[in-house]
């Protein structure tokens, strides 16, 4: 079966995993040859990279419980940062190592249609308003991806996305990876970031992760509240049916080769994708 006829992948990668040139250039290597494999859809994230643009206009980042707090001035923010200077860094990198990659945000093409985000309840029990972040409400359109892979493109979504009315919101880009990747039929999500798949207590990687031991790692407040996220969405994924979800080192340049397994969680909970209550740590 040739790339272009086989199911897509999905590869979400961490903002920190493009901030330093030579990251970026192993990054974009990795997407061109998983490329040549079979259709590559990236979705990015740039947390890092927004709070010292915050920093620099001297604007304070405000978050409850690791989720930023997006008021009209961190959109801007947001906006400029992911659609324009990550985005457009990651996209220049691929095209220099061979690939053909074309930038988008999930507004394009009303590619990731979300629902302003509820009320947050924090861990302390109060209501918390996140401003202007979006949950993905699961009626996007697809077509712009399949048009791109199809024509042997690696299309690179920055993490946005607009409600029916126009309106720009930040998402979180695990959970519009989760989304995006049943959507257009990917045969397997990776989430990458800068540690080796999920830790257990003693910082070794867990192998699988199933509804049991998803539950147990959040109720007990043993992960923290990005790996929440990630775990949350990856359950979504898998409820989607994509075959394999896999939480990864994305420093390890051979995170994408066929059979790398070291570093490498696989999600395997087809829970229902709502958020279990979390103890505090006392």
């Amino acid at each position: 079966m040739t790339a272009a006829k086989r199911r897509p992948t999905v590869v979400k990668l961490g903002g920190e995993l493009m901030e330093e040139p030579v990251r970026l250039r192993a990054i974009a290597r990795a997407m061109v040859r998983q490329a040549a494999r079979s259709p590559v859809v990236v979705v990015h994230g740039g947390g890092r990279e927004v709070d010292a643009e915050m920093a620099r206009l001297g604007l304070t980042k405000r978050a409850v419980d690791g989720l930023r707090i997006t008021d009209a001035q961190t959109l801007d923010v947001v906006l400029g940062v992911l659609a324009g200077r990550v985005n457009t860094r990651l996209v220049a990198a691929i095209g220099a190592l061979g690939g053909s990659a074309v930038g988008l945000t999930g507004v394009d093409a009303g590619l990731t249609r979300v629902q302003r985000a509820r009320r947050y309840r924090a861990a302390d029990g109060s209501s918390v308003d996140l401003g202007f972040v979006g949950l993905p409400s699961g009626n996007g359109s697809p077509g712009i991806i399949e048009d791109l892979t199809r024509s042997g493109h690696i299309p690179v979504v920055a993490s946005l996305g607009a409600d029916a009315k126009g309106r720009i919101y930040n998402v979180n880009a695990d959970t519009l990876a989760a989304d995006l990747a049943p959507r257009i039929g990917a045969d397997q999500l990776v989430v990458a970031g800068t540690t080796a798949g999920v830790l257990d207590a003693d910082g070794q990687t867990i192998a699988t992760v199933d509804d049991h031991t998803l539950l147990r790692l959040i109720e007990d407040g043993h992960a923290s509240a990005g790996m929440v996220a990630k775990l949350l969405a990856c359950r979504t994924a898998c409820a989607g049916d994509v075959n394999r979800v896999l939480i990864v080192d994305g420093t390890d340049r051979q995170f994408l080769a066929p059979g790398w397994s070291r570093g490498v969680t696989t999600v395997t909970a087809h829970g229902r994708a709502t958020r279990p209550t979390r103890r505090r740590k006392p």
